[in-house]
């Protein structure tokens, strides 16, 4: 089953195959097949074209893939443009939901360890 040019895996349960769609995660997921009516644990292949098309028209009503992404980035922009303190530290590529940044902030601020391991180097073999 193909939606939005996305495949969704034949073999997994649609409540887990729907969330290869950037936007819908396994809560999500279940909504949308609860407004459909199909049972989250019947897989993709065991579907007909009617309850395809089903799912197919609930998901294209929500934001999903390049849509969400273009809106979470405007977003983002439009707090760096009027410089609130969350556009200040996405501009700074600090943490912006206030965790600590004296340790554990590397995946905002990048894998950078500054400080030295041993000091010894290791020996090369000749």
């Amino acid at each position: 089953m193909r939606i939005m040019g996305i495949t969704v895996p034949n073999e997994k349960r649609l409540e887990v195959g729907l969330t290869c769609l950037y936007g819908i995660g396994i809560p999500k997921a279940r909504k949308i097949l609860d407004q459909v009516g199909i049972d989250w644990g019947k897989k993709a292949k065991d579907l007909n074209l009617d309850e395809e098309n089903k799912i197919r028209l609930v998901i294209e009503t929500i934001p999903i893939e390049g849509n969400l992404k273009r809106e979470i980035s405007a977003n983002i922009k439009r707090l760096k443009d009027i410089k609130s303190y969350r556009g200040v530290r996405h501009m700074k590529r600090l943490p912006v939901r206030g965790q600590r940044t004296k340790t554990n902030s590397r995946t905002v601020r990048g894998n950078v360890r500054k400080t030295m391991a041993s000091g010894k180097r290791k020996e090369t073999k000749t």
